[in-house]
């Protein structure tokens, strides 16, 4: 398959996607009783990174196309992180538990932030120890969130109690499509940045000034 023909299915694909996530979300499929772990957005955070997983192993035209991507374009997409302050404003009404909120939107603030720079100055042969790690503060910051929005409940009794603040937002719209389509499909980029910096080493990757755009260092 041509790379003009991927990235006609990759758009159709995240179409699909979001409007999959729109609909469940309409629904009230996420939704859950009170106390209850919420599986449902626990599965639409899992089911697209597996089967990514899956198609990524499995697909060698499809590890070709991904890594041919610009790794500039993919960490600067993490720039609307930034927006991760809403968090910490629905926090300051009450609408979300701080124990969740909080550090959800300050590492999605940090991580929107630095991203121009690392996309500019980072994404290079000679910065790549500090590009994975960057990386991978970007995958905790979103493992993290997903896990305090799930354990909450647990780790606040108080949540339990008849209209107290909890992550139950998150399960209905607009909130939803964050875990439901935003968070997977940002750790999806996330490990395609880091499984491009394999292909980094001398020798492997003669085209790699072209793929990091006219900025490299």
């Amino acid at each position: 398959m041509t790379t003009t023909r991927y990235a006609h299915l990759t758009g159709w694909l995240l179409a699909a996607w979001f409007a999959l996530s729109l609909t469940a979300s309409a629904l009230h499929l996420f939704s859950v009783p009170p106390g209850r772990p919420p599986l449902p957005i626990l599965i639409a955070v899992l089911a697209p990174l597996a089967i990514f997983s899956i198609w990524y192993l499995r697909s060698a035209d499809l590890r070709g196309y991904l890594l041919s991507l610009s790794p500039r374009v993919l960490t600067l997409l993490h720039a609307w992180r930034i927006g991760g302050f809403v968090f910490l404003v629905l926090a300051a009404y009450n609408i979300l538990p701080a124990l969740f909120a909080l550090p959800a939107g300050w590492g999605d603030i940090a991580i929107g932030v630095t991203a121009p720079f690392v996309a500019y100055r980072l994404a290079t042969p000679a910065h790549k120890r500090t590009f994975i790690f960057w990386h991978i503060l970007g995958i905790t910051d979103l493992v993290l969130a997903v896990s305090l929005g799930a354990l909450a409940p647990f780790l606040d009794p108080r949540q339990l109690a008849p209209n107290a603040v909890t992550p139950a937002p998150m399960s209905t719209l607009p909130l939803s499509l964050i875990p439901t389509f935003a968070v997977p499909l940002l750790l999806i980029l996330h490990i395609i940045s880091i499984a491009q910096t394999r292909h980094w080493a001398e020798g492997r990757s003669p085209n790699l000034r072209e793929k990091l755009g006219p900025l490299t260092a």
